[in-house]
């Protein structure tokens, strides 16, 4: 076994399993890499989804200690410069 590396063992439901199979023989893979693949997948996307969640929880701590922030049309104007030659800095938060 290779270093670093770890067997681990999955059940899957022979409906599962099948429809793995027919996948990797689809992309001409192994039904190995398609599960692992799947997992790296569904890891990624998850820690995003914390990382995002732990950054809008940190964002309204910090709105409820100082009260700064920016409104929805402030946002919006500074979004809609995006791209073009009017395209700025962030606007700075206020109370």
């Amino acid at each position: 076994m290779a270093a670093g590396k770890a067997t681990t063992t999955l059940k899957l439901d022979e409906t599962l399993k099948e429809r793995v199979r027919q996948l990797a023989e689809s992309r001409q893979r192994s039904p190995h890499w398609i599960m692992r693949e799947a997992i790296a997948d569904y890891v990624q996307r998850e820690e995003a989804r914390e990382a995002f969640q732990r950054e809008a929880m940190d964002s309204w701590r910090a709105f409820r200690e100082t009260g700064e922030h920016l409104t929805g049309a402030e946002v919006d104007a500074w979004l809609a410069g995006w791209g073009t030659d009017d395209e700025a800095e962030a606007p700075a938060c206020h109370e």
